[in-house]
């Protein structure tokens, strides 16, 4: 049988069942995809967590560590059970997707595979990045100077200040919409404003009834660690409601081991719409034992923090036991997606608590 990435986490339990798992919630940012799994079992004090549902579990990946399947059509995605491309086989050439360094040449790999078999060339003429951030795009380098790299002009002076050699800038931009023909072949390309990123995309294959966008929608998952550690938390959630707005069948997440299918959408709203109502009603914890603790010490940011990881805790339990085996990791990342939700309501929103006006 060949061996997937999910393997390691059959057996694991609950971790967040009361606000008291938080400091061990806290402790395990740190490690949890390191090593391999025979390390992780003889490692002391890993916490346990739920296993996985089914339904959260991708395809098998092969021999070399991918999968590549087809979506539709001369539309193909692969994946490492980690992070997703997509690409389409055109007449004159390969448009690539992103091109995440965990799957690195094994992208060239599934495309020789893909192309093989369908006669169509290998080469990649044009590579799309969904937007700057090094997990997605990190392996451009590998195509070389003569592809045409695509992206939001925000993309383009991000990666023109990060000067990584692994991720050239695009030389095709656009601000709003851009539309790539290649091959008999079509992309949408559209940006609705920052959300995850300054300059995140969504890329619609409406022939195909598919649409990639990354770091918003999680198929079968919690979103990741902070609500995919975005930068505009507001325009994220505002996000999921412009993704689910679009016309597809099929979408590309960019992480993790499946694509995702309409209820996938839904699930992911109905967990956030939970996690909302759970951190505002939490947000009217009483504030005194915190204040009476470590006010007469003087020291602000003990209030702060205790005060606000006890809220995101409350928050957090109820949404966390409720979707526990439903989604995959919601006892992992609950408490820190509540934890950013509690700070966008305080800034973004101005639900400030016990830290508003005084009267």
């Amino acid at each position: 049988m060949k061996t997937t990435f999910w393997d390691a986490a059959a057996n694991r339990r609950s971790l967040l069942r009361t606000a008291a798992a938080l400091p061990a919630a806290a402790a395990l940012a740190g490690g949890a995809l390191g090593g391999t799994a025979a390390a992780a079992a003889d490692t002391p004090g890993l916490p346990d967590f739920a296993p996985v549902p089914p339904a959260a579990t991708g395809p098998e990946l092969n021999d070399a560590g991918y999968f590549v399947g087809r979506i539709d059509g001369h539309l193909y995605w692969v994946t490492d059970g980690f992070y997703q491309a997509m690409f389409l086989s055109t007449r004159e050439g390969v448009v690539l997707v992103d091109a995440p360094p965990t799957i690195g040449h094994n992208l060239l790999r599934a495309i020789a595979e893909v192309t093989r078999a369908n006669g169509r060339p290998a080469k990649v003429t044009h590579l799309v990045h969904s937007h700057s951030h090094a997990d997605h795009v990190g392996a451009s380098s590998i195509f070389g100077k003569d592809v045409v790299r695509i992206g939001h002009a925000e993309c383009r002076r991000l990666l023109l200040r990060a000067a990584d050699p692994n991720r050239p800038a695009p030389t095709v931009t656009f601000e709003d919409r851009y539309t790539l023909h290649v091959g008999g072949e079509r992309l949408e390309l559209a940006y609705h404003g920052p959300n995850h990123s300054p300059d995140n995309i969504f890329i619609h294959a409406p022939e195909h009834r598919t649409l990639m966008v990354v770091d918003i929608l999680y198929p079968g998952w919690v979103p990741f660690k902070n609500l995919a550690v975005s930068q505009d938390i507001p325009a994220w959630l505002r996000a999921q409601d412009i993704a689910m707005g679009y016309p597809w069948r099929t979408l590309v997440g960019g992480h993790l081991g499946r694509l995702g299918v309409r209820a996938d959408g839904d699930l992911q709203c109905a967990y956030m719409a939970d996690l909302e109502a759970s951190t505002r009603a939490a947000m009217n914890l009483d504030p005194t034992p915190y204040f009476d603790k470590y006010g007469p010490q003087g020291n602000s940011w003990a209030i702060f923090k205790t005060y606000l990881d006890a809220v995101a805790a409350q928050a957090a339990a109820p949404v966390a036991a409720k979707y526990t085996g439903v989604l995959a990791a919601a006892d992992v990342f609950t408490l820190d997606n509540a934890a950013a939700l509690v700070e966008s309501f305080r800034i973004d929103a101005g639900t400030l608590g016990p830290f508003g006006t005084r009267p």
